[in-house]
């Protein structure tokens, strides 16, 4: 039986299996993104919550949609999607993050279908889902618009794709690369490849093509004197995210 095509880096996945026990230790190599978890959920859940008309307020306020988490690392994004009643796929390419995700959420009392599998793969198996979240993938993929093409199938009519990567300029790779794994060493030396990022007029022209029509782009802005995370507007210079959707 032939496989299909994949858009996975073989090297990108070597650096996050040597890395999966970690996930969860918010001092560790997954600093940054525990630091700026909270500033992504409140642009998730909001643009959810928009879109299918949900009120944040209730109790499981992302009852009935079914949402995959597409490269879940140990699950830091899949958790807080299931406490809001969300039916939760959580998939990622390397495999030793599974197990790291099935036993903090079994441990946390969530019910998680979490898959070593691709996207293309989920894609060619017919599986559809009401949100794609595509946080943090982009930049390490092989081939960005065949990888965005198959999250854009992995979407119903009428789907929400939620997606954040990295810009590409001098101050990305100032903060990203010799700020974050150089200076601070928030991440291991290579974890991130400059010539990969994407700017957003790429990214939405990447989109574009890939079926979907962007609707909404935002900065995440990092403050070294609060020591925290904001969205802006204005500022897309380094780590940015979107929102686009899947005609209906």
């Amino acid at each position: 039986m032939q496989a299909h095509q994949t858009t996975v880096d073989a090297s990108e996945i070597a650096k996050f299996e040597a890395m999966a026990a970690e996930w969860w230790d918010p001092k560790g190599k997954f600093k940054p993104l525990h630091m700026l978890n909270p500033c992504r959920l409140d642009y998730i859940t909001s643009q959810i919550a928009a879109e299918f008309d949900r009120d944040l307020t209730a109790p499981k306020p992302f009852e009935r949609l079914r949402l995959l988490d597409i490269g879940c690392g140990g699950g830091l994004l899949a958790e807080p999607m299931a406490r809001l009643g969300a039916d939760v796929v959580g998939a990622d390419a390397a495999e030793r993050n599974i197990p790291v995700a099935q036993i903090h959420a079994e441990q946390s009392g969530l019910t998680i279908d979490y898959r070593h599998t691709t996207a293309e793969d989920m894609a060619a198996a017919g599986e559809q889902f009401d949100v794609v979240l595509n946080m943090e993938v982009v930049e390490h993929v092989a081939d960005p618009l065949a990888y965005l093409t198959a999250c854009q199938q992995l979407l119903k009519p009428g789907g929400l794709h939620i997606c954040s990567t990295i810009n590409r300029n001098p101050k990305s790779y100032v903060m990203a690369i010799f700020g974050a794994e150089v200076v601070m060493r928030w991440l291991p030396k290579g974890t991130h490849e400059w010539s990969k990022f994407i700017t957003p007029d790429e990214l939405f022209d990447l989109m574009s093509q890939a079926g979907l029509n962007p609707v909404d782009r935002k900065g995440f802005v990092f403050n070294p004197v609060t020591w925290s995370w904001s969205l802006s507007d204005r500022d897309l210079s380094v780590n940015y995210v979107t929102t686009s959707l899947k005609p209906a």
